[in-house]
């Protein structure tokens, strides 16, 4: 049995080994052969979240803002960007059996500018991405 914290820091270890390294191999330790995914941007199943990281661009980078754990399950903030396209926010939750991610829900939002920011503060952070048209050069400094 694992802890909360202890299932915090193995979702943000498989996070940065597979979109930050792309080591797929290393994120095979860190998925269930028996993923369940929740989410319409994944197809279903480890191989589905592996394929569809393997089609975005090299580029591409998650940062974390938030986690938190209670039990089995593990919530964190980040943000996506890098794509060539607007960066997004995105809340993720996981459930965690036998120290591997089991199953995964998330909540994705096109990061807001400061023009369109009706609360004028950022949403990730405490700055607001740069100019859209400089956030699709899908450069690893977008957003």
């Amino acid at each position: 049995m694992s802890t909360p914290e202890q299932n915090k820091e193995l979702v943000l270890r498989a996070f940065d080994t597979l979109f930050g390294k792309r080591d797929y191999t290393a994120a095979e330790e860190f998925w269930s052969e028996d993923y369940v995914q929740h989410s319409r941007h994944i197809p279903p199943g480890r191989e589905g979240l592996f394929n569809l990281v393997r089609a975005l661009p090299a580029a591409l980078r998650y940062d974390n803002q938030l986690a938190v754990a209670e039990g089995d399950y593990v919530m964190f903030y980040g943000r996506f960007s890098g794509t060539g396209e607007t960066a997004s926010v995105v809340a993720d939750v996981v459930r965690v059996e036998n120290g591997r991610l089991a199953e995964h829900w998330d909540v994705w939002e096109d990061e807001a500018t400061r023009a369109e920011s009706a609360s004028g503060l950022p949403m990730f952070g405490d700055h607001f991405p740069h100019d859209r048209a400089r956030c699709r050069t899908g450069s690893p400094t977008d957003g």
